[in-house]
């Protein structure tokens, strides 16, 4: 039998390829993510918009549209391919996920509006972790913009503020009507 020597140095990491499309898979995942909460707050902004949180929600769902668009951006510079069946299956459970109950068999209730501010408040915190991930890789990949995702981190903290804010004020709301 033939002995090879054994290396008592570690296993060396996974090929760049394999990093590569492990990086694709996340983003991918989190792009369904944002497909899914990008409907979800165009749909809440579009319900509550004669309401005092109308304004606040109309510049949010701007903003987690404009989010998505960085994504795809930022995919795009890493090139990493769009893998469109998880964007539609995102898509496809936002739309089924609006048939919850509700308390109420047709029309919305407060309920319905409280537990959607704290989906989004979710999913903004999701999106939050997927720029500080990309800020980290920022520092060795150039591809990266770190500035931008810098901006884009602030803007999610403010956004999870304001959702908070908004959470809060549906759910005395929410309760007071019940």
């Amino acid at each position: 039998m033939n002995h090879q020597p054994r290396s008592d140095r570690p296993p060396t990491e996974a090929p760049s390829s394999g990093r590569a499309a492990l990086l694709g898979i996340y983003l991918n995942d989190h792009l369904a993510g944002a497909t899914a909460g990008t409907d979800r707050a165009r749909a809440l902004a579009g319900a509550l918009r004669g309401s005092p949180s109308g304004p606040t929600l109309r510049t949010l769902a701007q903003e987690i549209t404009e989010d998505r668009a960085s994504l795809l951006a930022i995919m795009d510079a890493l090139d990493i391919p769009v893998r469109h069946y998880k964007v539609s299956l995102a898509w496809a459970a936002e739309k089924v996920g609006r048939l919850k109950s509700n308390g109420r068999l047709v029309g919305r209730s407060p309920l319905t509006s409280l537990v959607e501010l704290e989906i989004l408040r979710l999913g903004v915190l999701g999106k939050a972790a997927a720029w500080q991930t990309l800020r980290l890789l920022a520092e060795s990949d150039d591809r990266l913009d770190a500035r931008l995702l810098d901006e884009l981190l602030e803007r999610a903290d403010r956004q999870q503020a304001t959702l908070e804010e908004l959470r809060r004020r549906q759910t005395t709301e929410t309760f007071r009507a019940a």
